[in-house]
């Protein structure tokens, strides 16, 4: 099986790549996440994730954009409480769509994220996006519920050093996560 796995950071890839290790399987990584911010943030996690698929043998496929003003644009006037629109919706759709054609470009038959590990994440949501975007591309989507590994990976990616973030990743994240905890 030849499985593109977007990559959402280091962390949440450990359990994800080993899980699918275990089931035979060998992704190769995919990086584009235009929706981390600030800079310096989204410059650790590239950083770490380089490192990570280095020290794993794994193939890391970069899309290198740091997004701030196109994320922006898209989610402004996104109204969180109506309408089905959101931004995690957009940031979600944004990752998997480009995935999705990054796969189908180059001769992926799946393609799965890491996203389906967090326990934070609209989980539901990311497979449907995940789904329609296989339908639109012409691959398809390998949905595995990675959730019941989450702490172990969290665990190992701290034991390995692993640069560890402190919320999902868009600024609006970042503003909740430190106005919600002082």
């Amino acid at each position: 099986m030849k499985l593109l796995l977007h990559t959402c950071c280091a962390p949440c890839s450990v359990q994800c790549v080993e899980t699918l290790r275990a089931g035979d399987i060998r992704p190769d990584l995919f990086w584009y996440n235009p929706n981390i911010h600030p800079y310096t943030e989204y410059r650790s996690r590239r950083d770490t994730l380089v490192k990570f698929a280095g020290d794993e043998g794994l193939t890391l496929n970069l899309e290198d954009e740091y997004g701030l003003r196109s994320f922006i644009a898209g989610v402004y006037g996104v109204n969180e409480s109506g309408g089905g629109r959101s931004r995690c919706a957009y940031c979600y759709r944004t990752r998997l769509e480009k995935t999705a054609a990054f796969a189908a470009e180059h001769g992926y038959e799946y393609f799965s994220t890491t996203l389906l590990i967090s326990p934070y994440q609209k989980h539901d949501l990311v497979r449907g996006i995940g789904e329609e975007a296989a339908a639109r591309y012409g691959v398809q989507f390998f949905y595995r519920d990675f959730r019941p590994g989450f702490r172990a990976g969290q665990k190992q990616a701290r034991e390995r050093g692993l640069y560890m973030q402190k919320y999902c990743g868009c600024i609006f994240s970042e503003e909740e996560r430190y106005l919600n905890n002082g």
